[in-house]
């Protein structure tokens, strides 16, 4: 990679270099996630304590408030990063976002390009035939609180990229002049995060992989505009087409889809749609899969083109 095309990351990592000690960064990444996680387990006593939202529907995004309000609590993540980076390396919340007007037009050239771009894959894919067999929510209400779901979104999305693409990736920079450190830890960081142990071997695998491989292009994105604009867009966007669209009816993450499938582990979900055969592991590379890795790619094309970088 030519150096020319990152050289305004030379510029967003210098508030890193001041203070750049590594062993600073791994107490600093623990702090992180030890603050995050011990906010996360408050979700159900509060929920409980206060009877709100069942805390089973944050915890399981099953319901609209339910996810909303799960993706609205990242905002801890945010301010945990903000406290860390402010108490051990003595700078603050612009620094590891960037200068704010670029980042703030950046991030709407991103999400309103590649948004319109998946979504029109998202239609063009479109399959009539399965939809017969999904439940389409009111589209009036769904609408209606389209920007609730998206800020909520937004909060999450912009969250982890202060975390990963911010912090972590920052920090290594600073230590580091080497793209495959800064690109490729902060990615198997967020890869890790990602794991799910309810998943298949065969499905965890493919989830790690597409994970890091969405860390990368994030970090190019950051790399390439000098601020977390860009990386923020792609990941709303990818966020948004993964919560807003299809969902299994009372499934994870499912509160906010448009369209709700029956579960594939209901005896007879889908009479008629799927063979037998779509129920066992899927093989290592199947075509689901390599169209979600083709979709990181699309949309890192398209966030590129946004940016023009």
């Amino acid at each position: 990679m030519p150096r020319a095309a990152y050289a305004a990351h030379a510029r967003f990592i210098e508030p890193a270099r001041a203070v750049s000690d590594l062993r600073l960064l791994v107490v600093g990444v623990l702090l992180v996630e030890v603050i995050y996680l011990a906010t996360s387990h408050l979700i159900d006593p509060f929920f409980t304590l206060f009877d709100v939202i069942p805390a089973y529907e944050v915890r399981n995004g099953s319901t609209p408030a339910g996810l909303r309000v799960q993706l609205f609590s990242f905002v801890t993540l945010g301010l945990a990063v903000v406290l860390v980076v402010r108490r051990l390396h003595g700078r603050g919340f612009l620094s590891l976002l960037g200068p704010v007007g670029p980042v703030l037009r950046q991030t709407m050239q991103v999400t309103v390009i590649a948004g319109g771009l998946m979504l029109a894959v998202q239609i063009l894919w479109l399959d009539p035939e399965m939809l017969r067999y999904a439940e389409m929510r009111s589209l009036g209400p769904w609408l209606a609180l389209l920007p609730l779901s998206l800020a909520a979104i937004l909060v999450q999305s912009g969250a982890e990229e202060l975390f990963y693409r911010g912090y972590v990736q920052q920090q290594l920079a600073a230590r580091y002049d080497t793209p495959w450190s800064w690109m490729v830890l902060p990615s198997l960081l967020f890869a890790a995060a990602h794991y799910s142990p309810d998943m298949s071997y065969v499905e965890a695998v493919q989830y790690l992989l597409w994970a890091f491989c969405f860390g990368v292009a994030a970090a190019d994105l950051t790399a390439r505009s000098g601020h977390l604009g860009p990386a923020i867009g792609f990941h709303l966007v990818n966020n948004a087409m993964a919560f807003l669209i299809y969902g299994e009816a009372q499934g994870m993450d499912s509160g906010l889809a448009l369209f709700l499938f029956p579960s594939e582990l209901a005896p007879g979900a889908f009479p008629d749609a799927l063979p037998e055969e779509a129920f066992v592991d899927p093989p290592a590379f199947d075509l689901v899969f390599v169209l979600d890795m083709a979709g990181i790619v699309t949309l890192w094309i398209a966030a590129r083109i946004a940016i023009w970088r």
